[in-house]
């Protein structure tokens, strides 16, 4: 049997699904958590002068810097300790799939060797825009999709979010955290 990947679980979804409420939520009561890099990247490069539209129009350039912030972020995190993901390795995969990129082999590959006790994928709220999204409910819609399939290809276990408030939300992903 293959042993048990480390107690860390990815939060997924589409754009404007709660990830990062989520996430914050679950650091205020006490979990160790990460940022999603993609937010980081845009939040960074605008600084610097960059539209969104030119950060996320270099599509093959944004995953491969997320990949690789991803990846050092992942080394980095204790193997014996639970920690909860804003976005997996996966999730770049399924946006370069989604998005018709050039295919990346470090990326397929670095996400097929990805190891996340559960996924919680959360099903899409209300879509709202803010300084780092160019979505619209209809891709919100298809890309949660995209994510959900991406992870399940990859043979994770997946269990889906369903809309709820804030704080339920985090209670539902708790009672289903798995035991170290």
């Amino acid at each position: 049997m293959a042993p048990l990947p480390p107690p860390w679980y990815a939060v997924s979804g589409a754009p404007s699904s709660g990830k990062t409420t989520t996430v914050r939520l679950l650091a205020a009561r006490g979990y160790r958590t990460t940022e999603e890099q993609a937010r980081a990247i845009i939040t960074e490069e605008m600084a610097k002068g960059r539209t969104l539209e030119e950060v996320r129009g270099a599509g093959e350039w944004f995953q491969e810097v997320i990949l690789e912030r991803q990846l050092a972020l992942e080394a980095q995190l204790p193997v014996d300790k639970t920690v909860f993901l804003d976005r997996g390795v996966p999730d770049g995969l399924a946006y370069e799939r989604f998005l018709a990129l050039q295919p990346n082999a470090a990326l397929a590959d670095a996400a097929r060797k990805s190891r996340y006790r559960r996924v919680f994928v959360l099903e899409p709220l209300a879509f709202t825009a803010d300084h780092g999204r160019i979505e619209d409910s209809e891709t919100q819609t298809n890309l949660h999709n995209a994510i959900r399939d991406t992870y399940l290809e990859l043979g994770f276990d997946v269990c889906d979010v369903p809309v709820l408030g804030p704080a339920e939300r985090v209670d539902f992903i708790l009672e289903r955290v798995q035991p170290n």
